[in-house]
């Protein structure tokens, strides 16, 4: 099977993954704490959800997904929300100030002081997905695809 993170930018970006992720969380009977109820994993049955979620050591489902926006109140929004409990407060990352609708001054100025942070938590999630070795296999298994093509 594969993973997936998902990477939310900007406020349409984090609006549209707020709600991809309650619709991800109603599909596959997620509640909005993470939980699953107990009739759902017994059995075995559809676990196609593992794609985009991880499953702490607690029962907990994770979303793999971070949401990264420079201004605050859209993220603000996601941490206040019904699904507050589903992320963990590593994967919502927002600045101080917004760039204004100035590419240059989100790239080169306000974005640049997040974009170290924001990488390093895409990193972790990676970590996260794989073990010493299987990494090294996926990454060979990339780098034929895009040769072949």
């Amino acid at each position: 099977m594969r993973e997936c993170i998902s990477v939310h930018v900007g406020q349409a970006g984090v609006q549209i993954g707020n709600a991809c992720w309650e619709l991800y969380c109603l599909e596959h009977g997620i509640q909005p704490d993470g939980q699953m109820p107990s009739d759902k994993t017994i059995g075995g049955g559809d676990d196609s959800f593992n794609t985009f979620f991880s499953e702490t050591g607690a029962g907990k489902h994770v979303p793999r997904a971070v949401f990264v926006d420079l201004e605050p109140a859209v993220i603000d929004e996601v941490r206040n929300g019904a699904y507050r409990q589903l992320f963990h407060p590593e994967q919502l990352i927002s600045g101080k100030e917004d760039a204004a609708n100035n590419y240059a001054r989100g790239h080169y100025t306000v974005g640049k002081e997040i974009i170290d942070l924001v990488l390093e938590r895409i990193r972790k999630l990676v970590r996260l997905l794989f073990t010493e070795g299987s990494e090294t296999s996926v990454l060979q298994d990339l780098k034929m695809r895009l040769s072949s093509t």
